[in-house]
């Protein structure tokens, strides 16, 4: 029997009509020009020789008895007439954006649920697109896979699966045998559950004490970088600017905006393509990670569209980022992830300063990612856990409650490697993957990215309410990225070493006491050497 673990069943007893719980993407499609055929069928018959490649798609939930654990997964055979659907595109005028209708669409698309006595995929293929290029056929298809059996480099998996490198296909092999497998029934369930939950709570036991020494770490260390003032000062200097950060505390809770909502029941969609060479060429300029680029870029856009639409918060505003726990290699269908914060340094008008400031942030929250990874557990026991957390997911919604508490995170923020070479479907070409992906009640926003081909494709989708501009925002991508890309070349980027552990640092202090506002490290003495230089800037 397979009992859906605790991390993956949380999307579904989560989820409400006001918050989704699947993700997906926006693709487009070229075909020939002399190409005639029915796209739709096919890609059914495409998806039929695919299936038993692709086991998440063609397994359902069943329900335990009173609900009262995690549902267990059982086989299905999907009707494709149901799961691949078309949808023509209302005639528009010449010249009309083909883009920003299929925006509206994914928009309306996103809030329907899944139902969940089938498998739990849709795909929407759109037809009546003008054609491109040489007369080029064009269609695209908006897809949907619920978060409960696929994460973001589960659906990766996926896609190789049923996605090709050229437009003939390619030899499929023998299909992955498959286990015949009886009808489960109630006794069974039952039986089964228990041994599971009973199973996870002796883990759960076993692991207290690895987590203990985990989280006495993490204070050492922090105690250790307060006792050591500036010994982890990260240093960024740029030409002509003199832009300097050091370490940055991404702990502080984040400022309340608009984002910071109950969402409803409806979706506003956008997206936009970044060249991936002329992104890797500026982001080296900085010796920035391609995730780092990505968080400055999604910062200086904020900043724009806040600045415009306000009111832009005093302090910076703060990405959630998902982390991925999944080993190397591992293509299971399910969610191996959890979540930490980055700062973005909105509140910063100069790019190179905010930039140095992003640096510093992703470098903080790298330094706790391996405790953090090893603090989430991705199943837990859930005896009784359905009932509580469908309670919460309505009293979320009804009684807006994440108005009244702190805020956490402003927008979601995920970065998910991706093909670097075109990919087809059904014969088409794959001209573009945009990630769609989940807002919820708190986080109004959330921003995917995914490599692609040549490009970084980005997926925004936001709450209609919370942000129904959210096309305005994609231009403030593409803004924020030329920004980026205009900035001069820094001199250096370097890291302190690592701090002493806690109890010498602590030692230290204790034995030479500093007055209050002398400096302390090399970092601060370098900053008072070149004040004169900052005036000048600043003038």
């Amino acid at each position: 029997m397979n009992q859906l673990p605790g991390l993956d069943a949380t999307f579904l007893h989560l989820e409400t009509p006001q918050m989704p719980m699947h993700v997906g993407a926006l693709h487009n499609f070229e075909l020939s020009a002399d190409y005639r055929g029915d796209f739709v069928a096919d890609m059914r018959r495409h998806m039929a020789a695919r299936l038993p490649f692709a086991p998440a798609l063609r397994q359902k939930l069943a329900t335990m008895p009173l609900n009262f654990s995690n549902p267990v997964w059982i086989d299905a055979e999907p009707d494709l007439e149901e799961h691949i659907v078309a949808i023509k595109l209302p005639a528009m005028r010449k010249g009309g954006n083909v883009q920003a209708a299929l925006h509206a669409q994914v928009g309306k698309l996103h809030p329907v649920l899944l139902k969940r006595d089938r498998p739990l995929w849709k795909f929407h293929v759109f037809t009546g697109l003008p054609n491109g290029p040489q007369g080029h056929r064009r269609y695209a298809m908006y897809t949907q896979l619920h978060h409960a059996a696929v994460d973001g480099q589960a659906a990766v998996a996926l896609a190789q699966a049923i996605l090709d490198l050229g437009p003939e296909g390619r030899e499929l092999g023998a299909a992955p045998e498959r286990k015949a497998r009886r009808p489960v029934g109630m006794t069974d369930m039952l039986r089964g559950a228990f041994a599971n939950q009973l199973d996870l709570m002796l883990n759960a036991v076993k692991a207290i004490p690895s987590a203990v020494t985990v989280l006495s770490q993490m204070a050492a260390q922090k105690a250790g970088d307060s006792a050591g003032g500036t010994a982890r000062a990260l240093v960024s200097r740029f030409k002509g600017g003199g832009a300097r950060a050091r370490s940055v505390s991404n702990l502080a809770l984040a400022p309340r905006t608009r984002l910071n909502a109950t969402v409803s029941a409806t979706r506003s969609f956008a997206s936009i393509s970044l060249p991936l060479a002329a992104l890797n060429t500026a982001r080296r300029k900085h010796k920035a990670s391609l995730n780092d680029a990505v968080l400055m870029i999604c910062s200086g856009a904020l900043r724009r569209h806040f600045l415009r639409h306000g009111p832009l918060p005093r302090k910076p505003m703060v990405a959630g980022v998902p982390v991925s726990t999944r080993a190397k290699g591992d293509t299971t269908s399910n969610n191996q992830a959890t979540m930490t914060v980055v700062s973005l340094g909105t509140h910063i008008a100069d790019p190179a300063k905010r930039l140095a400031y992003v640096l510093a942030a992703t470098a903080a929250m790298k330094s706790n990612v391996g405790s953090i990874k090893s603090l989430m557990p991705t199943d837990f026991p859930t005896l009784g856990v359905p009932w509580l957390m469908q309670s919460l997911g309505t009293l979320l919604a009804k009684a807006k409650v994440v108005e009244r508490l702190p805020a956490i995170a402003n927008v979601a923020i995920s970065n998910v490697p991706g093909p670097t070479v075109p990919l087809y479907m059904a014969g088409a070409k794959m001209l573009s993957n945009y990630p769609t992906s989940i807002v919820v009640h708190g986080i109004a926003l959330n921003i995917t990215v995914q490599t692609y081909d040549q490009s970084l494709e980005f997926g925004l989708i936001a709450c209609g309410k919370a942000m129904p501009e959210i096309a305005e925002l994609a231009d403030d991508i593409q803004a924020a990225f030329d920004e980026f890309e205009a900035l001069p070349a820094s001199v250096a980027v370097e890291a302190a070493p690592p701090p002493a552990p806690a109890r010498a640092a602590t030692r230290k202090a204790a034995t030479k006491p500093k007055a209050p506002g002398k400096s302390v490290s090399k970092a601060t003495r370098s900053s008072r050497a070149s004040a004169p230089e900052k005036r000048r800037v600043a003038r």
